[in-house]
């Protein structure tokens, strides 16, 4: 088993030598040319509290542990050697550190997903094996063939996440509409999301139908003045204003 800490994880690319479970000696491709007419289920894991295992602990490994960790996930890795900073993590009790390679279906019991990122072979087929007989989430890093579900591109501000998938057809370009997302929707956004959260609970408890809450919440996000251009403009205030008399006029049309 090869164990290098700096080995870049198995991908799969044309002319390449195969890297998933169809075993073609070179890659020609044939394994993920169906990813663009793939339609993928797009939906937001809650993992706090779910123990997650990372296979892997190279730089990769270090990118999917932390980006668990964000999430409140329970994380264990499982490789012979890590990078520092994963060791950090490990020595302060932040994740789990099982120091030794992959042993088989049990380091997958109780587990909820799996994401490997070693440059063996072998050791991301098995991973992918094990966690698909047991209907678990699995991703092998950069092996399409070898994921039931894909990591798309993250923009987050508070409770606010953007994602962002090309289907594996460019992660470049999944980078870039990022980059552009993310200072298209800034931290005024953030912040009418938290505002708007603290009037659900009154909106609940008042408006007796879905149809009216919908009305209510898309009165005040698409209102004028704009609430987005009241929070840029330091005029807070105003938009609590605004949504105070939302309620006021929505509960005198229920009298």
């Amino acid at each position: 088993m090869i164990t290098r800490l700096g080995g870049m994880p198995a991908q799969a690319y044309a002319g390449k030598e195969c890297v998933c479970q169809l075993r073609k000696g070179i890659c020609d491709q044939s394994c993920v040319r169906d990813m663009l007419e793939t339609p993928f289920y797009i939906a937001c894991l809650k993992l706090k509290g779910r123990r997650c295992v990372v296979v892997g602990g190279g730089d990769i490994g270090l990118e999917k542990v932390e980006g668990l960790l964000a999430c409140d996930a329970d994380v264990t890795l499982v490789a012979p050697v890590a990078h520092p900073q994963l060791e950090e993590l490990a020595a302060e009790g932040s994740i789990e550190w099982e120091k030794r390679a992959y042993a088989g279906a049990g380091d997958l019991e109780g587990v909820f997903m799996v994401i490997a990122s070693t440059d063996d072979t072998e050791v991301n087929i098995k991973v992918y094996d094990d966690a698909e007989r047991r209907a678990m989430l699995v991703n092998i890093v950069d092996v399409p063939p070898l994921c039931n579900f894909i990591l798309p591109a993250i923009v987050r501000s508070g409770p606010l996440a953007i994602a962002i998938s090309t289907a594996g057809a460019s992660p470049a370009l999944a980078k870039r509409m990022k980059r552009e997302i993310s200072e298209l929707f800034g931290e005024e956004y953030h912040r009418i999301a938290v505002i708007l959260n603290d009037a659900r609970g009154w909106a609940k408890g008042t408006l007796p139908t879905y149809q009216d809450r919908k009305e209510f919440f898309e009165g005040i996000v698409n209102g004028d003045p704009d609430p987005v251009e009241l929070i840029r403009d330091d005029r807070e205030i105003e938009l609590l204003a605004m949504i105070e008399a939302a309620k006021e006029r929505a509960a005198a049309a229920l009298a």
